[in-house]
């Protein structure tokens, strides 16, 4: 072999803090409080970030040992982001909106010593903190009643903070240890937990800022209100440190009209959300005159991204929509929806590319395979599994052989689309949630996002049923929009000028809401127990 010149510098979070301190020291991260917002620089963030770690030394925190963190997207949390994995320890935010038993799972299967809660949350924590088998201590963000978390030693950060100072020694890391930790939802079973490297969130880190993926750059104000304990925000904290692009911390003001105040006051260019809070924020902005002006772009990814919302916030805002496709396991950029160069700004064409599910983001591959593990062509057509590897794709799960999940070095998604020969991945439907009906598969994803193109529908959630002659059809569950008359027949009629008339449901069921998931997705599990129940009023159309 010939060896090369370069030097063997470790790709660690440490590395993106001293960069975001020294080079973009003058950015700031933002935090609502539905009040007047903090302000803190990135140099004030990382000296904080130094108190921290110092002060996670002195509670007992050694390499290796896990840190909890149960909070809301704030300054405070991104100190925490940078202290605990740049210490040596392990940052595992948990999904506040898990289910309580969900939470006590993931905090004893982590093995969390220490579990960071922000003051507005203690009660829902405090409700599993007797079955918390590991965790020695409790640092409160606030001053709020520390109560519910019982006998345990608490402790406030803001005190721990004052008692030590900035400047803290970071150790010497492998670039290959964990870093941080994040379980899945856990739509299926337990929550399997992925631990991601320092070098595979250095690397996310430094493709989110490409133009391929999400464009950061210090001339951008960040708002991400996909949480920080979502697949670590998407990458958004670690790569504005890298970047230099401003974070707004929206905090627990997430409903539409704080968002869009943020928004109009902070002047932010770009946000990431699920598409649900988006179609929220539009549904608001029909009724209220709300300030979009300084919005560039959002990335929107969790779900498919219906491509009336695209066309509605492109026509009403000026917004362009990027539509992102990874998950927990993928760290999670894997695809974004930029149109080639070919494709004119604006158009019909462009929207139309904008909603397919996204383009191979550089540094993952990706193929697509048949039943029987062959792989398939990169023609649009083929329809098969999507497979992915690369440095931020997880190998295995934290305890979990899960054997099922990976096939011969690669991670099986569990998405099931095509990939044309850009590189363009359209996924029809997850697995579990295609619908065969007398051999024939049918989308329930696009039967979706046909649906919610209809003016009076504000959700579509489709799923498969048992049908005596198909084996499975599709039952369409819709909400209306408030005072809407419009009938399964009518959405019948509209579908039938979308897709081939067969795949047109006759089961329908008007419902208030679509149950989601614990990161916003259409809960279709919750959908079909509900149907097997019997809870569902389902009408019938003749055929």
């Amino acid at each position: 072999m010939f060896a090369s010149t370069m030097q063997d510098f470790p790709l660690t979070v440490t590395a993106i803090l001293r960069h975001g301190r020294r080079v973009h020291g003058g950015s700031e991260c933002v935090t609502w409080t539905g009040a007047a917002p903090r302000r803190a620089t990135f140099a004030e963030v990382a000296a904080n970030a130094d108190r921290f770690a110092a002060a996670l030394s002195s509670l007992g925190v050694r390499a290796g040992d896990r840190v909890g963190t149960f909070c809301w997207n704030t300054q405070e949390h991104l100190e925490v982001y940078f202290a605990v994995p740049c210490s040596g320890a392990v940052l595992h935010t948990v999904n506040i909106r898990l289910f309580p038993e969900q939470v006590a799972f993931v905090v004893n299967h982590a093995r969390d010593r220490v579990v960071v809660v922000d003051d507005s949350l203690v009660p829902l924590l405090g409700g599993v903190a007797d079955r918390l088998e590991t965790v020695e201590t409790f640092v409160v963000v606030g001053d709020g009643d520390a109560s519910p978390l019982g006998d345990r030693p608490v402790v406030r950060y803001a005190e721990l903070l004052a008692g030590h100072e900035p400047g803290y020694v970071y150790p010497e890391l492998d670039e290959r240890q964990a870093a941080a930790m994040c379980y899945t939802s856990g739509t299926t079973g337990n929550p399997k937990g992925v631990a991601y490297s320092h070098r595979s969130t250095f690397l996310h880190s430094l493709a989110a800022t490409t133009p391929g993926a999400l464009g950061l750059s210090d001339r951008e104000r960040v708002l991400p209100i996909v949480p920080m304990f979502h697949a670590n925000a998407w990458g958004i904290p670690y790569a504005a440190f890298l970047s230099g692009a401003s974070l707004v911390m929206p905090g627990r003001f997430l409903q539409p009209e704080p968002v869009t105040r943020m928004i109009a006051q902070e002047r932010v260019t770009l946000a990431g959300a699920v598409p649900t809070i988006w179609a929220d924020i539009v549904r608001h902005g029909e009724e209220h005159e709300i300030d979009l002006s300084s919005l560039r772009r959002v990335i929107c990814g969790g779900s498919a991204v219906p491509r009336a919302l695209i066309e509605r916030l492109r026509d009403r805002y000026g917004v362009t929509v990027l539509q992102g496709w990874g998950m927990t396991e993928t760290s999670p950029l894997a695809a974004v929806s930029h149109p080639p160069a070919f494709v004119e700004p604006g158009t019909d064409e462009d929207l139309d590319w904008r909603a397919r599910t996204g383009r191979v983001v550089g540094g993952v591959e990706l193929r697509i395979v048949d039943d029987a593990g062959r792989e398939l062509p990169w023609d649009g057509e083929a329809v098969g599994e999507i497979e992915v590897r690369g440095p931020w794709v997880t190998a295995s799960y934290h305890l979990d052989d899960a054997p099922e999940k990976f096939d011969d070095g690669w991670l099986r998604t569990g998405d099931v689309g095509t990939v044309d020969r850009y590189g363009f991945v359209q996924i029809t439907d997850r697995a579990k949630d295609v619908i065969k009906s007398g051999g024939e598969w049918i989308s329930s994803v696009e039967l979706e996002n046909h649906l919610m193109a209809h003016p009076e529908v504000v959700e579509a959630s489709v799923i498969g049923v048992p049908d005596p002659r198909w084996q499975e059809r599709p039952l369409a569950c819709v909400v209306r929009r408030p005072g809407s008359t419009v009938r399964a027949a009518d959405l019948a009629e509209f579908l039938a000028g979308r897709v081939a008339r067969w795949q047109v449901p006759e089961r329908w069921s008007f419902v208030d809401e679509v149950p989601k998931t614990s990161v916003g997705k259409f809960d279709k599990k919750v959908l079909r127990l509900a149907h097997e129940k019997g809870d569902l009023q389902v009408e019938t159309l003749d055929r």
